[in-house]
């Protein structure tokens, strides 16, 4: 998970009269109304008091933020983490906080950032004016507890400019306590606390037994909004992104492409990309699966044919290449052709003309041609059943797409686009992804790749209730594959204890429920009891 990931809309539950973060309630102030909270209390109990009151305020609640984060999310590592920190505040509307630098090393941790749009600063300007010292309290206190949490270690932060004091803008500088000179003294006293961070750790215990009684989080990983471009291009992996690259940079031009790749991995959806994205795209997109049609009727389709050239033949037909006129034509699996069929299309590319069957008339084409297939094809040349000539002429550019399985920063936005696709065609415009389905989606292998999480979605989205999408509707071997490929191997464990640790993790995906969680595990409630009960 990275924090780009995070989205308001999958971070809190909206429901009339409550809103939640995975069960966390949460309440929208108006910032006039805190404004004037702000000034009461600094003229009540003085600035002093009243910024310390304000800073471990926001030093609470930046741990709180951390300990959900963790306890929801899987991070890819703890520098996305501690961004996810900045992100959510950002969310929140409390200001617009940019990540200028940031560095985890030997112990050692560092950080600096940009608060642009400080509401806090904005609170205070409005209802107190100008200040002659940074104002931003509970964002400082806030950061500072976040990072802390994350880090198992004391983090301060300082504000050095702020826009309360007409500087250009609020920004900050943390360190860990122990990389602070006496600079972090005269701060001290605003940042001593009670125990918060054991607070936060039976709060984040109370919230997951609440989580578990209930059986539902209210975290979705969906964006039912339209994208703001190509979905296509919303997919961020390196080896993707090359994908694009390429096929952007070549289909402005009409040169052979060859586009490799195993089954289900898009090369259909990139073909028609690249024609959408071409100057032919307002010429039609035809597509043939050259290995489910025989040879004779697939040249009849591909060529065309004259009346009366073979048993059927009633009229004049044209074919796909001529169909396609100003256009882009894709040949499907072009290594399950024969060796004939291969001839005849090496020549259509060579002389840009075709002759239909029956006929001995050449016919000038105007087509672009862009052949896909999921064969190793140089394996198919050596074995002699496909033309050197015709591999070469057909990868001028060649473009491989690389598995799901390699690629898997790709699934997340995979699944939001099909959840919000599957939402608009079976009309469940409330449709949710429970957060807890993430991990399965994530750690599965995906053997039949873009397509069978396709597949895989449209059957949760069949087998939930009330528009949420829970573990226990993901298949099963999306649930085994996850527990095979996470890291539960001790060479100190019996196979009693790893048995008792896969039971426990479907018992957690489905929220406690042992009926569901035998049937996944395919035994008896009475055994599942019975295993659970010897391991007390």
């Amino acid at each position: 998970m990275k924090a780009s990931d995070i989205k308001l809309d999958e971070i809190i539950s909206f429901n009339e009269g409550q809103l939640d973060i995975h069960g966390r309630r949460l309440v929208i102030h108006d910032m006039r109304a805190f404004a004037q909270f702000r000034k009461d209390l600094i003229d009540m109990i003085g600035l002093d008091q009243a910024r310390r009151i304000l800073t471990r305020f926001g030093n609470f609640w930046g741990q709180a933020d951390a300990s959900a984060m963790k306890r929801i999310f899987e991070w890819d590592n703890i520098e996305e983490l501690i961004i996810a920190g900045t992100r959510i505040h950002t969310l929140q509307g409390v200001a617009k906080i940019l990540v200028k630098s940031l560095s985890i090393e030997n112990d050692k941790f560092f950080m600096e950032i940009i608060l642009n749009d400080s509401g806090e600063a904005m609170e205070h300007i409005s209802e107190l004016g100008y200040s002659d010292i940074p104002i931003c309290w509970i964002l400082i206190g806030y950061i500072s507890g976040y990072c802390s949490y994350c880090l198992n270690k004391t983090v301060y932060f300082i504000e050095s400019q702020c826009v309360g004091k007409k500087d250009l803008n609020c920004s900050a500088v943390g360190k860990d306590v122990d990389s602070w000179d006496d600079e972090i003294n005269p701060y001290l006293t605003y940042f001593q606390v009670d125990d918060i961070k054991g607070k936060i750790i039976n709060l984040a215990k109370l919230v997951e037994e609440k989580n578990l009684q209930l059986k539902k989080q209210q975290k979705i990983i969906k964006d039912m909004e339209k994208p703001k471009k190509p979905f296509l291009e919303e997919i961020q992996s390196k080896s993707f992104q090359q994908v694009l690259n390429i096929s952007n940079r070549s289909a402005k031009f009409d040169t052979s492409i060859l586009i490799t790749g195993e089954t289900g991995v898009g090369k259909e959806v990139i073909t028609k990309y690249i024609h959408r994205i071409s100057n032919r795209s307002n010429g039609p997109f035809l597509a043939i699966n050259c290995g489910a049609l025989p040879e004779t009727l697939a040249e009849s389709e591909l060529f065309g044919h004259k009346a009366g050239s073979f048993t059927g033949a009633i009229k004049d037909e044209i074919g796909l290449f001529e169909q396609a006129k100003g256009g882009t034509l894709l040949l499907d699996e072009i290594g399950d052709i024969s060796l004939n069929l291969q001839l005849k299309i090496l020549r259509v590319l060579q002389e840009r003309e075709i002759v239909r069957v029956g006929e001995n008339m050449p016919r000038k084409i105007d087509v672009r041609i862009i052949a896909a297939t999921n064969k190793n094809l140089e394996d198919l040349i050596g074995k002699k059943i496909f033309r050197q000539d015709l591999y070469y002429r057909l990868k001028v550019i060649e473009i491989e797409i690389p598995p799901l399985r390699k690629r898997k920063e790709d699934i997340l936005t995979l699944a939001r686009y099909f959840i919000n696709h599957f939402s608009l065609r079976y009309k469940l415009p409330k449709l949710k992804l429970h957060a807890s389905c993430i991990k399965y989606l994530e750690n599965y292998s995906w053997p039949g790749n873009i397509r069978e999480l396709e597949n895989v979605i449209e059957r949760a989205i069949v087998l939930s209730d009330n528009n949420i999408i829970l573990p226990e509707h993901l298949p099963e071997e999306v649930f085994n594959d996850d527990i095979v490929n996470n890291n539960y191997y001790n060479k100190n464990q019996t196979l009693n204890d790893f048995e008792l640790i896969y039971i426990k993790k479907v018992l957690d995906s489905v929220n406690g429920n042992k009926k569901k969680a035998s049937k996944i595990l395919g035994i008896g409630q009475s055994t599942l009891w019975r295993k659970l009960k010897y391991s007390e």
